[in-house]
């Protein structure tokens, strides 16, 4: 069976730079940190007191406050940004064929906020007393499932769980659905709402975050020197997919093509990633293979740059090991040095930036690098974006267990 193209044609997100796809984006351009202080809860006992906070959410503006009760935060996050990102692309679902349409929506850790609810109220007030509404909210699989739901589409649905590399798989999971056949439109990305009590303190004592208190929108700092831990964030980052010929017809604007998806497991510890890379270059390989590209045709790369010490000089070794003196050539940048970690979340925010610099033939900075580690010594777009003609990008993202992801976006 010949493969189908397939293309990107709407984009959404939930950020803690905002929701606004546009806005968000002339931000990163222009370096703007999305990182302040936690305001939701206490952090007194906290040894780390800041993060990358959606503020002011009430549910979002795209769902009814009613319903949104019945999602938790993380879920909610995910239908806004699907919601925009389906008005984005122009499609009215219920014109569509609703079995040829579906939802892949990755999440690394699911409803822990609800998880922290209910088991308070269990212990303060006992079992009876759990609401009946805890499972359908913290399962990681609510995100797809209230989409699907609310778009009345029956086609594939499944949810990704692989750590930080739950929305890159989910995107690469769903091309594959129309690459081959089995959908025509795909709802995908990853969503992540990990910034509570208890995912803070479950990192902290990790020692994973950084704890740069006094200037947090400093705090990330990927590749830099100072480095000193990643800086947890919450949001949401939804694409849809549609097969080529149906885009190109109905007269759809295409932000990139997915070219590539490639993946691999590292098979070496459950939270340290492989020091020499060698995972992450093969899943970079893997994505340059199927989008049938020399590595040298590269134009930008969107890497994970989590801003931990062990982290970035990993991905530096993959780079290098993989490209070779063409590692010293390609762009390479980690927004996460204006919008944090996000998590499960982190690459649907990522493609979405990779397409953007596609259409828009700019490259985000690197901020906060103000004394580069000398084992992280390749172009890393310090400080100030860039301007190119940008034909190919890829986008890393590697998650705790090992999980490897990259995917490769083409301009049309």
């Amino acid at each position: 069976m010949s493969q189908r193209r397939v293309v990107i044609t709407g984009l959404g997100w939930v950020t803690s730079l905002g929701l606004s796809v546009e806005s968000v984006w002339k931000d990163l351009v222009a370096g703007k940190s999305g990182i302040r202080s936690v305001t939701r809860w206490d952090t007194k006992e906290f040894p780390t007191k800041f993060g990358g906070e959606v503020a002011d959410w009430t549910g979002g503006p795209n769902i009814d406050k009613r319903d949104s009760k019945r999602l938790d935060r993380f879920a909610q996050f995910a239908l806004n940004a699907a919601i925009d990102a389906v008005n984005d692309a122009g499609i009215d679902f219920t014109k569509e064929d609703p079995w040829r349409a579906g939802s892949i929506v990755g999440s690394g850790i699911g409803g822990i906020e609800e998880f922290e609810e209910g088991h308070t109220k269990m212990l303060q007030k006992g079992p009876t007393r759990v609401s009946p509404f805890m499972v359908p909210k913290l399962m990681c699989n609510a995100a797809s499932g209230n989409i699907s739901i609310h778009y009345h589409i029956h086609g594939p649905n499944s949810a990704i769980a692989t750590a930080c590399a739950s929305a890159a798989h989910a995107i690469g999971e769903a091309a594959k659905c129309i690459r081959y056949g089995e959908a025509d439109i795909m709802v995908t990305g990853g969503s992540e709402a990990a910034l509570s009590p208890l995912g803070m303190a479950c990192f902290i004592a990790l020692r994973a975050l950084s704890e740069r208190n006094d200037a947090p929108e400093k705090a990330s700092r990927p590749f830099d020197k100072g480095r000193d831990g990643f800086i947890l964030s919450e949001g949401a980052g939804i694409v849809v997919l549609e097969e080529y010929e149906r885009a190109r017809k109905r007269g759809a604007r295409i932000y990139a093509e997915m070219l590539g998806y490639g993946q691999s497991a590292d098979g070496s510890h459950i939270t340290a990633p492989d020091e020499e890379g060698r995972g992450a270059a093969h899943a970079m390989q893997g994505a340059i293979t199927g989008a049938k590209i020399n590595p040298g045709d590269l134009n930008y790369i969107n890497a994970h740059g989590t801003s931990t010490p062990l982290g970035d000089a990993a991905e530096t070794r993959a780079l290098k090991r993989l490209f070779g003196d063409l590692a010293y050539k390609i762009p390479v940048s980690s927004t996460k040095s204006m919008t944090g970690h996000l998590l499960g979340a982190s690459g649907g925010v990522e493609a979405i930036i990779a397409a953007k610099s596609i259409q828009t033939g700019v490259m985000p900075p690197t901020i906060n690098l103000d004394t580069p580690d000398p084992e992280c010594d390749l172009d890393y777009i310090p400080n100030t974006a860039r301007q190119g003609n940008i034909r190919y990008a890829m986008s890393n993202s590697f998650g705790f267990g090992g999980h490897n992801v990259s995917l490769v976006l083409g301009k049309m």
